[in-house]
């Protein structure tokens, strides 16, 4: 817990460096196949990166993604520092057009919360072509499930506080990536800015770290097993799941209301915002003003944690029975 060291050492400021940071790094670097960074929150990693995009350049990033990103490119574009070009991330042969003349292409795989999946390799591949570099939020996928950085992308970024520490305790971002010269850039500004995180939260995600593989496991077989009996569902008019993981969105037939009923009414699923903990979590993302309009206003996006199956299905079909029950003509 120190943050004063001894001159002369391996770490002269608590915020150069600090042994339990490096703990988590090296474990997240090993299994990202790179060297990682621990930042503060998710989005002090995504700023670091962000910030150091050339003035007048251009940002290709999906249409569909984490409002904080997509809320910053916005910001930076209203100060004329950036051009940011959004993009349908299934669509390769748009998003390979868009690389041209882009500084920076920034994906997710899959897309927070509508779960669209990219074909990476021929997106990374235009943009190096084009001069750009590539991130890859990898933050749903975990690397236990994808490694961006083997398919050539330069930067992965991670909101540890979801799935990598995994108990909704702990605010923690991370960049990693295998080009020592980014790296060296990426942690100086690291240093410069102080995006820095404590080091208890930082050991607390360690900790997290080490269940990745049982949590995501037991999550990911409770997703699949709902994602077989709400397509199966009326009060469901679609279920989005890109075929791995463990976050799920659904459609619902009676629009904003119903979704917000669902999310209101169950007593196991927790209305939350956040994801990739222990227990299960959903919300209509709608009622986000920030939220795109492409995105339906009955989307639930459902976190699946590790609960029973069954209490979790008991729980969500209560409701969604009761919703086909009070339709008009029931």
């Amino acid at each position: 817990m120190a943050s004063t060291y001894v001159a002369g050492g391996d770490v002269e400021y608590g915020r150069y460096g600090n042994p339990t940071w490096s703990a988590f790094e090296q474990a997240l670097g090993d299994l990202e196949g790179g060297r990682a960074l621990a930042f503060a929150s998710g989005l002090a990693a995504v700023a670091t990166v962000l910030d150091l995009v050339g003035h007048g350049t251009k940002v290709v990033a999906p249409r569909h993604a984490y409002n904080g990103s997509v809320m910053q490119l916005a910001d930076l574009e209203s100060r004329g520092r950036i051009t940011a070009e959004l993009v349908d991330v299934t669509d390769t042969d748009a998003v390979v057009a868009a690389c041209e003349g882009a500084s920076l292409v920034w994906l997710e795989s899959p897309t927070n919360p509508a779960l669209e999946v990219a074909d990476i390799p021929p997106i990374v591949a235009a943009a190096h072509a084009a001069g750009a570099y590539v991130v890859v939020d990898n933050t749903f996928a975990t690397p236990l499930l994808q490694q961006p950085l083997s398919l050539e992308a330069d930067i992965v970024v991670h909101s540890a506080t979801k799935f990598i520490a995994g108990h909704s305790d702990v605010l923690l971002g991370a960049l990693v990536t295998k080009d020592a010269e980014l790296f060296d850039v990426l942690k100086k500004r690291r240093d410069m800015i102080g995006a820095v995180p404590g080091p208890f939260e930082t050991w607390l995600a360690l900790r997290g770290l080490r269940t990745l593989h049982v949590r995501l496991e037991r999550a990911q077989a409770n997703a699949k097993e709902l994602v077989d009996r709400l397509t199966q569902h009326p009060a469901v008019a679609e279920v989005r799941y890109p075929g791995f993981g463990a976050i799920v969105s659904i459609v619902l037939e009676g629009g904003a209301l119903a979704a917000d009923l669902l999310t209101h009414k169950t007593t196991v699923w927790v209305h939350a915002t956040s994801l990739g903990g222990v227990e299960s979590t959903f919300e209509r993302r709608r009622r986000w003003k920030v939220e795109p309009a492409t995105i339906p206003d009955g989307l639930v996006r459902m976190s699946v944690g590790i609960e029973d199956v069954n209490d979790l299905w008991d729980d969500l079909a209560a409701v969604l029975d009761q919703l086909v029950a009070e339709r008009p003509g029931s």
